[in-house]
C-alpha cells in the first residue's frame, strides 16, 4: 500500500488543490498539512492531534479516511503507557526505603507537640485565674444563629446549604503558541481547533460542562473567575471543567473538535 503522506499528496496534487485552499477548508495550519504529507509525525502536537488531522484532511480529499487512521496506528502509533510500569516500581522502591526514616523523626516531632501543648495549657490556667470574667462576656455574646433564634425562616436559611452553581465560566488565554480544541456539554465544539498566539484570548464561555484540548502549555485557564495554568507535558494534555470545581485534568476522551 502508498505511503500514507505520499496518498494524501497525490490526491491533492490530483485535484489541482493549493495548500491555502485546504487549510481554509480543514482549519489546520498549513505546516502541520505538510507534516502529513511528508509524514513528519514530531511536528505534529501529538498522536491525538495526528490522527484528528489525518481524518479531517483525509474527508476533504474524498479518501478512507478510517483506513489511514487505522494503517497510522499500525505503523506509528507508540502503545499508550508502555514506560509506566517500570516508574511505578522505581517509586515504590523509593516509598520502602524513604518509609524506615520517617519514625524516629516523626517521634521527636511529637515529642515537640505535646511539650509545647503543655505549655500552652499551664499559660492558659495562668490567665484564666488573673481573669475569671473573661469567660462570662464570652458565654453572654450573640452570635448569629443565636439571632436568627426569633425568625423562623432565618433559622432555616442558615441551616440550609448554599445552593452550588449550575453553570461554569471559561475563557483561554496564550503565553505563547497553543493550539486549541474545545467543546461544550452537548460536544459542539465552540473553540474549533484555533492556533492561538501569545497575549490571545478567547471569549468567555458559560455553559453547564466544557471539555478542552491544548496541544502546548502555554495556556491559561480562566475558571470561575480563578486562573490555573496548563500542566507541562509531551502529549496533548485535557481538561474538563464542571460548575463549582477547578479544571479535571482527562486521561482520555480528549476534546478532538470532529
Amino acid at each position: 500500500m502508498p505511503e500514507i503522506g505520499e496518498t494524501l499528496r497525490e490526491a491533492r496534487m490530483r485535484r489541482r488543490i493549493d495548500m491555502t485552499e485546504v487549510e481554509a477548508a480543514t482549519k489546520i495550519r498549513a505546516k502541520y498539512l505538510r507534516a502529513l504529507e511528508s509524514e513528519e509525525w514530531e511536528l505534529l502536537p501529538g498522536q491525538t492531534f495526528v490522527k484528528t488531522f489525518l481524518r479531517t484532511y483525509a474527508d476533504y480529499l474524498e479518501l478512507d479516511s478510517r483506513l489511514l487512521v487505522e494503517e497510522y496506528k499500525q505503523r506509528f502509533e507508540r502503545p499508550a503507557g508502555m514506560e509506566l510500569t517500570p516508574l511505578n516500581l522505581r517509586s515504590q522502591r523509593r516509598r520502602r526505603r524513604v518509609a524506615p526514616a520517617i519514625g524516629p523523626g516523626l517521634v521527636i516531632v511529637l515529642g515537640v507537640v505535646v511539650l509545647l501543648a503543655a505549655l500552652y495549657a499551664l499559660g492558659r490556667v495562668g490567665r484564666d485565674d488573673a481573669a475569671t470574667e473573661a469567660p462570662t462576656r464570652v458565654e453572654t455574646t450573640p452570635t448569629p444563629a443565636a439571632a436568627d433564634d426569633g425568625d423562623g425562616d432565618g433559622e432555616r436559611g442558615g441551616s440550609e446549604p448554599r445552593e452550588r452553581p449550575r453553570r461554569v465560566r471559561v475563557r483561554i488565554a496564550a503565553t505563547g503558541p497553543v493550539y486549541v480544541c474545545m467543546e461544550d456539554a452537548g460536544g459542539r465544539a465552540v473553540v474549533d481547533k484555533v492556533q492561538l498566539a501569545a497575549g490571545e484570548s478567547t471569549r468567555t464561555f458559560r455553559g453547564r460542562r466544557f471539555r478542552v484540548t491544548f496541544g502546548t502549555a502555554n495556556a491559561r485557564m480562566r475558571v470561575n473567575g480563578r486562573s490555573y495554568r496548563v500542566a507541562t507535558s509531551a502529549e496533548p494534555v485535557g481538561y474538563e471543567m464542571r460548575p463549582g470545581r477547578g479544571p479535571r485534568r482527562l486521561e482520555s476522551g480528549l476534546a478532538t473538535c470532529t
